[in-house]
Parts: structure tokens; C-alpha cells; sequence
């Protein structure tokens, strides 16, 4: 069972640290993957597009040298995250972490004007993708005896919103999920926990954010602001890491105080 391995040491150290992260081309995901590889961690980037996952691949290269690799398909399927899983431990001999980061959010509509498909599509990319993924990882995990498992959610996992029903319906359904794996595999010294942002600037939001519901949920979070998506590197690094080793099946809200209110 993984438990800190020095008492007074740096828990929040990722040095030989293997972490996949998927979603890792833009926004939330690749703000993370700075924090994790200044942590010291070697990070294997998952994303649809290949390019921008090789432009990052670069920047980093250019910041700590070979402790970078890029892994490019659709975590909406299961054949994609199991040759992905196999293809880190073999590649690098083992697998310490998973960043379920992932997730899309297409549609701004009233509920009775959601399409079948789109739908679907949400469900596929951010809750299947998100079980397909930490299955395969968690497999690996599981057979080395250690490891830490983030599902990144939503603070509307927890509470209701407007014209986003797929997409709170799928982060509430990978928050159960969180709950459970982490029951299951506690034994087994894997760990897994939930990160939920709230309302940060990033591709996915600048819509809304833009619009005048963009205003009202400034007024709503008691810090005044939206976050930086910086500002969420330092909560994925500590659930990585042996900082957290006592902590399981838990969600970090990282919210600026919004639902707090």
C-alpha cells in the first residue's frame, strides 16, 4: 500500500513519477500538466489533436528535457485507453497517476431542447471516456499495488444549473464514480479523488463567461472573480502526490468560495 516514504521529506515531490493526463492540450488540462511536471513528474499527454499535444510536448522539453510524451486519441474509447495504459507501463515500467481531465460541454440549452445525440456525445467523452480510462489505469495500478486516480468534475456535480443538464448529469455520474472506485481499490493502495472546478477562463467557458451569465456568477463567488486556470495546479499536484496519502474517495472543490454561498 502506498504511504509517504520519508517522514519530513517533500510529500509534494513527483520525481520519478509516471502521470497521464488526459484533456492535456488546452485549458484546465494543460495548466495542470505545468504544475505536475514542475513537480517533477514525466507526463504522457492525451489528447484528440496531435499537434497541439507536440507544441506542449516542445515547450516542456524545453523546461526539463525527456520527461514529456504525447499519447493522441479518443479516451471515448475503451480499445484507446487500454492500449494507452499498456503502452505507458511498458514504455516507461510503470504508472503512478491519472489525470481524468477530458471533457466537453457542447451545448447551452433548456433540457427539453437537448438533442439524443448530444447528449450521448457528453456521456461518451466525459463519464465513458472518464471509466475507460481510469479502468485501464487502475488495472495497472492495481497490479504494481499504488497509485492516484483524479477525476477532474464539475462543482455542478453537486449542485443544479441551468442549460446544462448532459454536462452536469455526466460530472454527477464520474462523482459516484470517484466514490466508488476509491472503495474498491482502497485496499489495493490505489487511491482515487475527485477535483471540481468551478467557473475558471478557458476555451470551453469564454461563452458563457462572456454573456450576461457570465456576470451573475462573478456575483455569486465570494472571491469576485473567476479563476486563473493556474490556480488548479496546486490542487492536482496534492491529490497526486503523498501530500494526500490519507485521502480517498473525496472531492476538492477549487471554486473560488461558490458553493460556499
Amino acid at each position: 500500500m502506498s504511504v509517504p516514504t520519508a517522514c519530513g521529506g517533500n510529500l509534494f515531490d513527483l520525481s520519478g513519477k509516471i502521470v497521464w493526463i488526459t484533456g492535456a492540450g488546452k485549458g484546465l488540462g494543460r495548466a495542470m500538466v505545468f504544475a505536475l511536471h514542475d513537480a517533477g513528474a514525466t507526463v504522457v499527454l492525451t489528447s484528440r489533436t496531435d499537434s497541439d499535444l507536440r507544441e506542449l510536448a516542445t515547450e516542456l522539453d524545453g523546461r526539463a528535457p525527456n520527461r514529456a510524451a504525447v499519447l493522441a486519441g479518443s479516451v471515448d474509447t475503451a480499445g484507446f485507453a487500454a492500449t494507452a495504459a499498456d503502452r505507458i507501463v511498458r514504455d516507461h515500467g510503470h504508472l503512478d497517476v491519472l489525470i481524468n481531465c477530458a471533457g466537453i460541454s457542447p451545448a447551452f440549452t433548456r433540457s427539453e431542447q437537448l438533442t439524443d445525440e448530444v447528449w450521448q456525445q457528453v456521456m461518451r467523452v466525459n463519464l465513458d471516456g472518464a471509466f475507460y480510462c481510469a479502468r485501464a489505469a487502475g488495472a495497472a495500478m492495481l497490479t504494481q499495488g499504488g497509485g492516484s486516480i483524479v477525476n477532474v468534475t464539475s462543482v455542478h456535480a453537486q449542485v443544479g444549473f441551468a442549460r446544462i443538464a448532459a454536462y452536469a448529469a455526466s460530472k454527477g455520474g464520474l462523482d459516484a464514480l470517484t466514490k466508488t472506485l476509491a472503495v474498491e481499490w482502497a485496499d489495493r493502495g490505489v487511491r482515487v479523488n475527485a477535483l471540481a472546478p468551478g467557473y475558471f477562463r478557458t476555451d470551453l467557458s469564454a461563452g458563457l463567461l462572456d454573456s450576461g451569465w457570465g456576470q451573475r456568477i462573478v456575483a455569486s463567488t465570494p472571491l469576485g472573480r473567476t479563476g486563473y486556470p493556474r490556480e488548479l495546479g496546486g490542487a492536482a499536484v496534492f491529490l497526486a502526490s503523498d501530500a494526500s496519502s490519507y485521502i480517498t474517495g473525496t472531492t476538492l472543490d477549487v471554486d473560488g468560495g461558490w458553493l460556499a454561498r
